[in-house]
């Protein structure tokens, strides 16, 4: 796994392994609990600079979809009928790589893939939290219920980030920014920077709801391939539970986070606008880290 990836795409200064990796260990090093002192100055610099490059990166993101977004209804049923059909036509459903993997992947296969995974896992429960941050009520209580699912509604057992982390330390797994692919790394930071920015709230809240509508089919065939595999119910259980789970919440969150946020008198078409970039951005992402996938494990 200490291969050195390179960019497949050109026209941008920020779809590469160089920028992705630092903004990377910038959010890894911005986001995790420290203490006050010398070095909380020092870093104002850093972060104001590394901000700007974020904003650059989604903008260009935004760029790639915003035409697509536009076509977007703007009334409540309209764009809740839009969203949902992203499952079927967005950006990366149902690639052929999750065919593949229920067929013909080995251990090895499985395990590069799921290593790749873990590096650009943004942490789901973490996203939710900074984007609730002041949203109005009902979309504001949609995440929170959400969010308590994801910590196990109270349970360390059943929080679904140790899940992960057990599937991980199963399998010795070495997940790394140095050795992952900038396409995984990129879905990571979009949505990292969706959701820690306030300027892009409603973007992050379209983000994660097109997480919750499309993990269902994807985490199905990962479990269907870890079963052909051999691997045991607990090891499979992150997968199994999300294969399901999300569902329910994909229709929670599209009826009480994006339905009464769109119905909104003074802002629901821009909400609307931007809850399509968001989901769409999302979307292209993954898109882009299946492609590269395929590359990866010589997949036809």
């Amino acid at each position: 796994m200490a291969t050195r990836f390179r960019s497949t795409l050109s026209g941008s200064q920020f779809f590469n392994d160089v920028f992705q990796r630092a903004l990377s260990q910038w959010n890894r090093d911005r986001l995790a609990p420290q203490f006050p002192g010398e070095r909380a100055a020092g870093r104002i610099d850093r972060d104001a600079r590394m901000m700007r490059l974020e904003l650059g990166f989604l903008e260009d993101l935004r760029a790639e979809v915003m035409d697509e977004a536009a076509t977007a209804p703007t009334d409540a049923d309209g764009f809740i009928e839009w969203f949902e059909a992203l499952e079927e036509q967005g950006p990366g459903q149902h690639d052929r790589l999750f065919d593949w993997l229920e067929t013909d992947a080995t251990v090895d296969d499985l395990k590069l893939f799921l290593t790749q995974e873990a590096a650009g896992e943004a942490g789901f429960d973490d996203l939710v939290a900074m984007t609730q941050v002041r949203l109005p009520t009902r979309p504001k209580m949609e995440l929170a219920r959400n969010y308590w699912d994801e910590m196990g509604r109270g349970n360390p057992k059943g929080m679904h980030g140790p899940m992960l982390d057990y599937v991980v330390e199963a399998l010795e797994l070495t997940p790394a920014i140095e050795t992952t692919c900038w396409e995984s790394l990129a879905l990571a930071n979009a949505m990292t920077a969706m959701a820690s920015n306030r300027s892009y709230a409603w973007h992050s809240v379209g983000a994660l709801g097109a997480i919750e509508l499309t993990a269902p089919a994807r985490s199905a065939a990962v479990s269907k391939t870890m079963r052909r595999l051999g691997f045991d119910a607990k090891l499979r259980r992150y997968f199994d539970l999300h294969a399901v789970l999300d569902i329910k919440h994909s229709e929670e969150w599209n009826k009480e986070a994006i339905r009464p946020a769109v119905e909104d008198a003074a802002e629901g078409p821009a909400r609307a606008r931007a809850m399509a970039e968001g989901a769409l951005m999302r979307l292209k992402c993954g898109e882009r880290c299946f492609d590269r996938y395929r590359e990866l494990l010589g997949v036809a």
